[in-house]
């Protein structure tokens, strides 16, 4: 019996759409990562782009727990002076989209095979999206 290795041109992909509202941060961070890696497929492969590509709606609707929006986040640029402190409630009303994008990119390898995945990722901080012509599939995230 041989071995099944998927190949570039055997990967059929798909879309989904994910409303983010009411959903708690992680629980959807870890569904959506799990499906852009494409863990969710019986031909898995862990060094491919076999994944599917999701769309994130409703960003700024996105709940958290505990006091989550009162913690400050740190990010660092490498260069001297270059910490940057923000607290969590201040960037989701700025930019709910980076929120959510930092979160599913945290549990996605880390390299080029991460950065290709991050493409078939697409967050939207309303309803409004522009793939309808991609007919998505809607996608339940597990409690």
């Amino acid at each position: 019996m041989k071995t099944f290795t998927l190949k570039e041109k055997d990967i059929n992909k798909k879309w989904y759409i994910v409303d983010a509202e009411g959903v708690i941060l992680g629980r959807l961070a870890t569904n959506v990562a799990s499906v852009l890696r494409g863990k969710n497929r019986p031909d898995f492969t862990p060094y491919m782009d076999c994944g599917d590509n999701v769309i994130v709606i409703n960003a700024e609707k996105i709940a958290f727990t505990g006091d989550r929006l009162a913690k400050k986040y740190h990010s660092y640029s490498g260069y001297p002076g270059g910490m940057k402190t923000v607290d969590l409630d201040k960037l989701l009303a700025s930019d709910p989209e980076r929120v959510i994008t930092n979160a599913i990119k945290g549990m996605l390898p880390k390299g080029p095979l991460g950065r290709k995945i991050m493409r078939n990722l697409r967050v939207y901080r309303g309803a409004e999206h522009e793939h309808a012509a991609q007919k998505p599939q809607k996608l339940e995230i597990k409690a």
